[in-house]
């Protein structure tokens, strides 16, 4: 094991002169030659380039001239995001990669303007499909924990990339629970904003189930990181005004006093014993730290049907502009997801839609009552990689094992995962925290109060074998 140093750390560091950013990137580039043939979290590493910006970097904190709270941080960035000068194939072996790539989202444009080190791009399912992180474009990506076990996903290349120390910071997507269910995999925090607070585009197929989130090894970096991405973009109509304070600052709010309602099964959810333990000593901590617990269920029943038309109508949208052939080409279980999506009629669309509505309503009622809701972030532990459900299971479908992230998708509420706990066997455990919309500065503040009474280690996880 090996200390890692968190992104506010870092900066720290080069503002005292201690370390320098060209340090900082040749190390998160070791770390991915030593680790990364092994885990697969990087689908693309430009190494030339990484250090020209960290030497520029370097420059900017000699001359005392940074152009942001990040300034020279090594970061990743998911193969969802387009990138100006690296292809975008989305995990996909249909994806022409000999075509012009020249534009930057605004997730990667907000990275290169605040002067992060972005070392490269993390690997994903195909068209993030799904809960775990492999396509026929890059194989299978592994948990560093335990490299025998999946890190989750859809951004699961990311999680691994930051929890492994190849790069402080990542951007992932989460149209339901694809940032947060590889956090809780993988130990690090993960954070999916109020839909619409980090601006998209092109716009995503999946609609208003899909986000943009950071991810970080301290609740403090994710607030930095999004503080950099939650800036307008004009080619994003959905997206919201400036926040009206900055996330790093609002972090550090006094929650003591507030209530949160704890749901330890959402009322419907069979959740694995060891992570139950988990999450209830982590929520006893909170309790007894100041926050006032109650234990509670928001009162709705799974919304998995209306969920699974949104996400396959969306899916089959997309994949309708793909060339000829490409169904015979792409990811089985996408696959499936493609022709059930054409199964839907436009009512079957609006009548889901409505039912997302609803329960946005429902959820809104609920925070009247309480300040945020907390559960598990994923009922179980990591399963073995490879799979798209855990073997045994009898489950058919990854949205059957994560049952308490894509509601919130549907809400579009913030929700984050947060490091917990230890399984037995030293797999990571995270609990996920809940506010109502547009308060991700709360959702932020909580979750440092549980970082604060239950302290995450600060060593990369060693391999092979959990810790």
């Amino acid at each position: 094991m090996s200390k890692l140093l968190t992104a506010s750390e870092m900066v720290a560091a080069y503002s005292a002169g201690e370390i320098s950013p060209v340090e900082t990137t040749e190390a998160a580039l070791r770390a991915i030659e030593e680790r990364d043939g092994e885990l697969d979290s990087y689908c693309l590493v430009d190494r030339e380039a990484a250090l020209a910006d960290a030497r520029a970097s370097e420059t900017r904190w000699r001359e005392g001239n940074p152009i942001g709270w990040l300034d020279g941080v090594p970061a990743s960035i998911k193969d969802m995001f387009l990138t100006r000068g690296w292809p975008t194939l989305r995990g996909s072996t249909c994806v022409e990669e000999d075509q012009s790539w020249d534009v930057d989202s605004p997730v990667t444009a907000r990275m290169r303007e605040n002067g992060l080190v972005v070392l490269g791009k993390t690997t994903t399912p195909e068209l993030a499909w799904k809960g775990v992180t492999d396509s026929p474009l890059t194989g299978i990506t592994r948990n560093p924990w335990n490299p025998a076990l999946t890190p989750g996903g859809s951004s699961g290349g990311s999680a691994a990339a930051v929890a492994a120390g190849m790069g402080e910071l990542s951007v992932g997507t989460d149209g339901g629970g694809s940032v947060r269910i590889p956090a809780s995999f993988c130990g690090i925090v993960g954070l999916k904003p109020t839909h619409g607070r980090i601006p998209l585009y092109p716009a995503s197929p999946f609609g208003a189930l899909s986000h943009a989130g950071p991810m970080a090894r301290s609740v403090y970096d994710v607030a930095l990181m999004l503080d950099v991405l939650a800036l307008p973009d004009h080619r994003d109509p959905a997206a919201l005004p400036p926040a009206e304070s900055v996330y790093r600052e609002a972090v550090r709010r006094d929650v003591r006093g507030l209530i949160a309602a704890f749901s330890p099964t959402l009322g419907y959810v069979n959740v694995d014993p060891e992570v139950a333990a988990v999450v209830r000593a982590a929520v006893t901590a909170l309790d007894e730290a100041g926050l006032r617990v109650e234990e509670t269920d928001p009162g709705f029943t799974d919304p998995k049907e209306a969920f699974d038309v949104l996400w396959s109508t969306g899916a089959a949208q997309w994949l309708n502009t793909f060339p000829a052939g490409s169904e015979e080409k792409i990811d089985a279980g996408l696959r499936r997801v493609w022709q059930q999506g054409k199964t839907y009629s436009a009512a079957d669309y609006l009548a889901a839609n409505a039912e997302r509505a609803a329960l946005g309503i429902l959820m809104g009622e609920f925070h009247s009552r309480y300040d945020v809701l907390i559960t598990p972030t994923v009922p179980i532990p990591p399963f073995e990689a490879g799979h798209d459900v855990p073997p045994g299971s009898g489950l058919t479908e990854w949205p059957e094992w994560t049952p308490f992230t894509y509601p919130f998708n549907m809400t579009q509420q913030p929700a984050i995962s947060v490091p917990a706990g230890f399984t037995t066997s030293g797999l990571p455990v995270g609990l996920q925290v809940v506010g109502p919309r547009h308060s991700d500065d709360l959702v932020l503040a909580v979750a440092k109060l549980l970082e604060d009474v239950c302290p995450w280690p600060t060593d990369r996880p060693a391999a092979p074998g959990p810790r």
